[in-house]
Formats: structure tokens, C-alpha cells, sequence
């Protein structure tokens, strides 16, 4: 089953929950003049986000397809979308459109965007901000709309569970508990810790938003800052320990 939310102005959270990995699919569709989604979700997935897309826009008029980085949920169906919207581009960071992105997966050119660079969408601002390996691969970035403060974070904050669309109490003890699980099997270092993490999640964390918006859990709507600076010693407790 999958449920629409407004979590912001504008901007509408698409939840799928897969019971198999139990934890949410989650996509977000800015409605504007300029439409965006990001994530596009699973190919398997596709025909129910469609629809649920068209609840909202017309899904042939959307504009921009953003994500975070080259994995199956990120952009796994950027061409299904492509096919159904003719003037939809890719938004990537610039490393991932010259490393992947043009090569194999999108059906035209991808808009590759420089650290701090600004996509309107109409009402929207969306700041680009490169993120290696945060939350991972070389190509990561993320969006930010600086008007109404809302962080588009990919993988961050991940927690499992079907969970409510949106909440003000702490989903940091979430994460943990997601890490702690993933470090036990296959998943192991699902998120890497690098000499550059803690230094771009203060970066993130500086930016004060009010709205978290993750790919797999509930949205977080509170102290955006704290929220982040406590996921950062989270993740350096458990990944890389004393």
C-alpha cells in the first residue's frame, strides 16, 4: 500500500512498505511549476508510485528527476519516468553524470550540478550539495530547499518498520538501532565513515533545517540541526567505535 503525505509545503512523501526488508520506500514529489521527484524508486515499484504521483501532477508534465546517488531506489526506474514524462531531466551531481548517469541509465543528458549550485523550480530553491560518500558513493549529493528549510537526505536517518509519515520526536535512536542490526548480517557498513563525514554532516547540520526528509522512515520536523549533529556521533559510535 502506498500513502501520499504533505510533509511541507508542496512537498508530498510517497511511502511504499515492503514488508520482506521491512522498512519503507519513500519518495518525495515537489508539486510547482517545474515538478521534481526525488528518488524515483525501485523499478518493481513503478507502477504504484506512478500512481501515486498522479494524485498529485499529471505525471507526464514532471520536470526533474532528482537523487543522491547511482542504487536501485535512487534512480532505479529514471527510465520508466523519462519514457512517460518527455521533458523530465536527471539532477545528479556532475561526478555522476560523467562517471554513470549518462552512460546507462538516463534516456537524455542528466543536469549535473555543482557543489552549491541553485535548481528553481518555480517557488522552490533547491541548493545542490556534494556529499561524497555521505550517505555513500563518490557521486552523493543532496538537495535543500532553503525557503522553507527542508533537506531532501537520501539514506540518513534511515530507520526500519513501517513507521508514521512524519514526526517531531527523536529518530535518531531509530538509526542506531537500524545500524546496530545492519552490522550484525549481510549489510554490514551499509554507511561508510570517512575522514570526511563528520565535517559534512556539520556542514549539513549548519544549514538549520526544519524538515529531514529520508528515503526509508518518517520524516523528521523539528530541530534539523541537533537532529544531525546527534546522527553524527551515532554514526561514528558504531561505525568506527572508541
Amino acid at each position: 500500500m502506498t500513502q501520499v503525505t504533505e510533509i511541507a509545503p508542496d512537498v508530498y512523501r510517497i511511502s511504499t512498505y515492503v514488508s520482506e526488508i521491512n522498512f519503507q520506500h519513500n519518495q518525495f514529489l515537489i508539486r510547482d511549476d517545474e515538478p521534481l521527484l526525488f528518488h524515483t524508486g525501485l523499478k518493481r515499484l513503478f507502477p504504484v508510485v506512478r500512481d501515486a504521483v498522479a494524485t498529485l501532477i499529471e505525471p507526464s508534465k514532471l520536470r526533474w528527476i532528482g537523487f543522491s546517488h547511482l542504487e536501485a531506489d535512487e534512480c532505479g526506474a529514471l527510465s520508466e519516468w523519462q519514457a512517460l514524462a518527455p521533458d523530465a531531466t536527471a539532477v545528479c551531481s556532475m561526478v555522476g553524470k560523467l562517471v554513470s548517469i549518462d552512460d546507462f541509465v538516463a534516456a537524455r543528458p542528466a543536469r549535473g550540478m555543482a557543489d552549491g549550485e541553485i535548481l528553481t523550480t518555480g517557488k522552490g530553491r533547491f541548493r545542490f550539495l556534494q556529499t561524497p560518500h555521505v550517505p555513500h558513493c563518490w557521486e552523493a549529493g543532496l538537495l535543500f530547499e532553503e525557503t522553507n528549510g527542508t533537506l531532501l537526505c537520501s539514506d540518513l536517518f534511515h530507520q526500519n518498520g513501517d513507521v508514521e509519515p512524519q514526526t517531531t520526536s527523536d529518530v535518531v535512536g531509530r538509526f542506531r538501532q537500524m545500524l546496530l542490526e545492519n552490522q550484525q548480517g549481510p549489510l554490514a557498513n551499509y554507511l561508510p565513515y570517512t575522514n570526511n563525514t563528520e565535517a559534512i554532516l556539520q556542514r549539513l547540520a549548519a544549514l538549520k533545517p526544519k524538515t529531514i526528509a529520508t528515503m526509508h522512515g518518517s520524516t523528521f520536523s523539528g530541530d534539523g540541526e541537533q537532529a544531525i549533529k546527534d546522527l553524527s556521533i551515532v554514526m561514528k559510535e558504531v561505525l568506527v567505535g572508541p
